[in-house]
């Protein structure tokens, strides 16, 4: 008998399903409306309400956006830009080079802030090499989701099952009793029997296919063009990374809209400079570019400005920002060169580049003598924007978004880090939480990153999403809808565990696609156990089939945070994801199908 409460959660799950697939309003607000009806209505209490938000796997991906933060911070991925990535001959070795090394990382680290943080890198990387963004960035999201199938911390959402698991407890005979016991949820590596095939298999799928089903598209969102052009002067440190490279290896001769004029080598000057040209500890190298990439040149390491002004400045390096300023007509310092005018001790500012109408000014940094007219880019402390905001000596003052002067000297400290969390994991010494738990505080305590930046890392939208979610499960159990719906897939599909596991797996592959993976593992998860209580079989072959269909979101841009982060920058429309995601969701169905239920037995 169908009770009231049984169809007002009926009737919240199915509003919520409609709402997530055809509306603009966030998953979030949505899941949380939902809660909030079912809390007001009386069909769970407050305490069942909030467990979501006390679940492990939650406070897990919470902590895990913190380390990701630290790697980003200290450049700890910038390794697979210069390392990894290379020089490809033809689009085919190029997404070779994207899609295996990101499937490897995505297996140890969310995969999120890894699309967050190889976006960026990539996009240049492309344009260097004249790849088309189109077929890269959809295979790269494909990459981290076929990679984070592979481990317990690959994604959030295993995560965030394994935690529900962990919390479930059923009834087990011993010794010819009753008793209760929790289930052991997901090792480290356990689910790399399903993962791994997946993984091999569908990144040879793209590899084959990806050229001929996608278009090459434009960007839907493309950098504006800044006209301004910028003289800066880098020094070569002694830094293995950089140090006897060419000018080719060291990735200095295809920068995007950046130009490397000249090579300064103790006094002598090396104009026209030569791909082949090998780099050597304290060479001064001019460059002319734009404010972007002059951004990124920054964080190069093995490369620092010129200029040793920024080592004399009062705040340590990262504290500091980029501010772009113009020289105003009552500059006090005219017809002054910029050491003479002792401009850092004047502004408590190191000026790191020039840009003079697109004229290239061939002398250092420090003999240039500023013009009104001159806009300069400054490394400097964020309090000089209140200021110098209105003063006379600058027309403007602004600042360059999304620069943080990178702490490449704790780089290898982060990875160590992260390599350190998992191999406690792996090893069982601690679990998933604690381990990473530990390994943040490490990030925000070494200083690779700081406390402000941790905090700005965490997505809150997507632990909103968990929480909520997990809060309309405890609603199902109980109001014991779960149950009800058990009833229908039982009914479906008889009492064969089979096609039971087909049945769960279809569900939530296509709710994964429509209704975000998140969403759709915690609405599917207080079924997946009351049928297996039904029919008295192990639960754990149909909890594999669900967390891997709720990963496996291929086939639209809202399943899955990762294929939305690339919509805009590879320019793709909707149609794109089901040409080339709608093959690879059943590649990941059959491949299931044939493994689970010979590893997991009902």
């Amino acid at each position: 008998m169908i009770t009231a409460a049984n169809q007002i959660t009926l009737s919240v799950l199915i509003v919520i399903t409609i709402a997530l697939t055809v509306s603009s309003v966030p998953a979030d607000l949505l899941l949380l409306g939902g809660l909030t009806v079912l809390l007001v209505t009386g069909v769970v209490d407050t305490a069942s309400a909030l467990e979501g938000f006390a679940n492990p796997g939650l406070a897990t991906v919470a902590v895990l956006f913190v380390v990701a933060e630290g790697l980003k911070q200290t450049g700890g991925m910038n390794f697979v830009g210069a390392k990894l990535l290379g020089e490809p001959k033809t689009l085919r070795k190029g997404q070779a080079r994207v899609m295996f090394p990101v499937a490897i990382l995505s297996a140890f680290l969310n995969n999120t802030p890894v699309v967050a943080m190889m976006v960026p890198v990539i996009g240049d990387w492309a344009k260097k090499f004249r790849l088309s963004v189109s077929h890269l960035f959809l295979p790269l999201s494909y990459a981290t989701i076929l990679g984070g199938l592979c481990t317990l911390i690959g994604t959030s959402t295993t995560l965030v099952i394994d935690g529900k698991i962990r919390q479930h407890v059923q009834l087990v005979e011993v010794g010819g009793q009753m008793v209760e016991q929790s289930l052991p949820g997901f090792s480290m590596f356990e689910l790399s029997w399903v993962g791994l095939p997946c993984a091999i298999v569908g990144l040879g799928y793209l590899l084959l296919f990806s050229k001929k089903l996608l278009p090459d598209r434009r960007p839907a969102i493309s950098p504006l063009a800044d006209p301004r052009e910028y003289t800066v002067e880098m020094i070569v440190e002694d830094h293995p990374g950089i140090v006897g490279k060419t000018i080719e290896a060291a990735g200095l001769r295809h920068l995007p809209s950046l130009y490397l004029m000249e090579i300064d080598r103790g006094g002598h000057i090396l104009p026209a400079v030569s791909s082949d040209a090998r780099l050597e500890a304290g060479d001064r190298l001019i460059f002319v570019g734009i404010v972007e990439s002059i951004v990124d040149l920054q964080k190069i390491a093995g490369l620092s400005p010129a200029t040793n002004q920024v080592f004399k400045l009062d705040s340590p390096r990262s504290d500091r920002v980029l501010i772009e300023a113009v020289v105003s007509d009552s500059f006090p310092n005219q017809k002054q060169s910029i050491r003479e005018s002792r401009f850092r001790s004047r502004y408590n500012a190191a000026v790191i580049a020039v840009a003079r109408n697109g004229e290239r000014l061939n002398v250092k940094i420090g003999d240039i003598q500023l013009q009104p007219g001159d806009t300069l880019l400054l490394e400097t402390h964020e309090s000089f924007l209140e200021v110098h905001r209105n003063s006379r000596d600058f027309f403007l003052v602004s600042r360059v978004e999304g620069y943080t002067p990178p702490r490449h000297e704790l780089a290898w400290f982060s990875q160590l880090v992260l390599l350190a969390m998992v191999i406690v994991v792996a090893t069982g010494l601690l679990d998933m939480l604690k381990a990473s738990l530990v390994a943040a505080s490490m990030m925000v305590l070494s200083g690779c990153c700081k406390g402000i930046e941790a905090r700005r890392s965490i997505d809150w939208g997507v632990l909103l999403v968990i929480g909520a979610g997990l809060g309309i499960g405890e609603a199902m159990s109980s109001s014991e809808t779960d149950i009800l719906l058990a009833d229908g897939v039982i009914s479906l599909a008889g009492k064969n565990p089979y096609l039971i596991l087909a049945v769960l797996y279809a569900t939530v592959m296509v709710l994964t696609n429509l209704i975000t993976a998140k969403a759709a593992a915690v609405l599917i998860l207080p079924i997946v156990f009351s049928t297996a209580e039904q029919l008295s079989i192990d639960p754990m072959p149909l909890l594999v089939g669900i967390t891997i269909a709720a990963a496996a979101s291929f086939a639209t841009p809202v399943g899955y945070q990762t294929n939305l982060m690339v919509f805009g920058p590879g320019g793709y429309k909707s149609s794109d994801y089901l040409r080339l995601g709608g093959p690879l969701s059943l590649i990941v169905f059959g491949i299931s199908m044939a493994i689970i239920p010979f590893v997991w037995h009902f």
